[in-house]
């Protein structure tokens, strides 16, 4: 294997990047997600063990966001528990999938959001003339983007920000700080789904976690608002690289 002498410090690193990206906006699995792949995990075994450094990185997150008093528990817990019934379902999808198919899945999945990775919506409204019908609208798509999340996961923190800036007119921070709380809750069903289904290396998972943990808390602490444009073309990069990579692996 070409990353054998140097799997854990590869794994720290794509845990790294995953946890900042994934904070900043959303899609650190599509790397970390196609780099367990082709350590030699089968698909479905990747795919549950990246939701061991996804948990361990949107912990950190939400307390570093909590820290900064950027919330809103209320909106937050009905989108939760929206998005876990839907992530639950989502696994037991996942766990079904070929694993070829998977891969093609996947790497489809990934253009698709390197696409979209330019979406940003600047567009602010106050949080309190936010309709109920809105709310009731953002809570029923959150139980897909939970069906999303539990299937494959990666991109899935784009999809909650689209709905939360384009539908409820929360700033991107905002957006942000209610995007990891739901993804804790609904990412930790979803691997326990994994787990009771023996679908998960623990110590790639651990080590990937470390770095997620790390990249979560200094970048929900540390703006990088000057770089942001910068690390899309990066991150777009990196995306089309390995989907290309995993698509004739």
């Amino acid at each position: 294997m070409i990353f054998e002498n140097y799997e854990y410090v590869i794994l720290f690193m794509a845990g790294l990047a995953s946890g900042a990206i994934n904070t900043i906006a959303g899609g650190g699995s599509l790397i970390t997600l196609p780099i367990l792949i082709f350590m030699g995990l089968p698909p479905t075994i990747a795919n549950g063990t990246n939701r061991v450094q996804l948990i361990f990185g949107q912990f950190f997150a939400v307390y570093g966001y909590k820290s900064r008093g950027l919330f809103n528990y209320k909106l937050s817990v009905w989108l939760a528990f929206s998005a876990i019934l839907g992530s639950i379902v989502g696994a037991k999808i996942a766990i079904e999938v070929p694993e070829e198919f998977f891969k093609k899945i996947l790497s489809v999945i990934m253009i698709l959001v390197m696409i979209n990775i330019f979406y940003k919506n600047k567009r602010k409204i106050n949080d309190d003339i936010l309709s109920n019908n809105k709310r009731y609208l953002s809570i029923l798509l959150f139980f897909f983007v939970g069906l999303y999340g539990g299937f494959i996961h990666a991109g899935v923190g784009f999809l909650m920000i689209l709905i939360l800036n384009g539908i409820n007119g929360y700033s991107i921070n905002k957006a942000n700080s209610i995007k990891v709380f739901v993804a804790l809750l609904f990412t930790f069903s979803a691997l326990l789904v994994f787990f009771f289904e023996n679908k998960i290396n623990v110590i790639y998972g651990i080590n990937l976690a470390i770095g997620s943990s790390l990249g979560g808390w200094l970048t929900s602490r540390w703006s990088i608002k000057k770089s942001e444009r910068s690390m899309r073309y990066i991150i777009c990069i990196i995306i089309l690289i390995l989907a290309l990579r995993l698509w004739i692996y």
